[in-house]
């Protein structure tokens, strides 16, 4: 008679969890895992917002700063057209993003490798994209990233492509809330070369570099889409 092996609660958790429903959890049991917080909370409402913005048929998205890479997966997990390509400025940020990819091997073929990119310094190396994509950087980086970003873009997009920067922005001269304001204070306290960017000037620098400004999408807790079309 053949007897069934017991397993421990947690292998069995650890087998059956789908490493994108729950990350929080899902880092926990695997130490060394990196997650942000940031992007399980606003991970859909950008995916909606992608959803309406990129084409229909196939297409390459090269995310800047990609941080963890959760959202590399759950872009190209929800948005079935898409090649996810991530990207991070150094090699503990790529390892950090191989180490989620190796828990989703089904996204193998849709997110691709991880590759080394400064933000600050365009060009970048690679064949052109549909979509340049980068969520809350400009506001943590020194202003030469936002300029390298919205340069870099340029040069990588398919003529018609598009630049989607999502993040917490200043408008019209000033906060959009006091959470921002707050946040503003912080983030220069902690580095006097971060903080909040205005769009106004975001808008000006995508157009110096060839770009359309699209209607800026409201996004939850204050949060702005920007869309620029090459």
């Amino acid at each position: 008679m053949s007897v069934a092996r017991e397993e421990h609660p947690m292998t069995r958790r650890d087998e059956t969890t789908d490493p994108l429903a729950d990350p929080a959890a899902f880092a926990a049991l695997h130490p060394g895992l990196r997650h942000a917080p940031a992007t399980a909370r606003n991970r859909e409402p950008i995916r909606q917002a992608l959803k309406d913005l990129l084409p229909e048929n196939p297409c390459t998205v090269l995310e800047i700063a990609s941080g963890s890479g959760e959202h590399a997966l759950w872009m190209a997990r929800h948005l079935p057209q898409v090649t996810w390509l991530p990207s991070e400025a150094t090699q503990e940020g790529i390892d950090a993003i191989r180490n989620w990819l190796a828990h989703c091997p089904d996204l193998a073929g849709r997110v691709r490798s991880p590759v080394v990119i400064a933000a600050d310094q365009p060009p970048w190396q690679g064949t052109p994209v549909d979509a340049v994509f980068a969520a809350n950087l400009t506001h943590i980086a020194p202003w030469s990233a936002t300029l390298g970003l919205v340069a870099g873009a340029a040069a990588r997009l398919v003529p018609g492509g598009i630049l989607v920067i999502y993040g917490p922005f200043n408008e019209g001269g000033g906060f959009t809330g006091p959470g921002n304001a707050a946040f503003d204070a912080t983030l220069r306290q902690q580095n006097p070369e971060w903080g909040l960017r205005d769009r106004e000037t975001i808008d000006e620098v995508a157009v110096a570099q060839g770009f359309c400004v699209e209607a800026a999408r409201l996004m939850p807790a204050d949060n702005r889409l920007l869309v620029y079309r090459r």
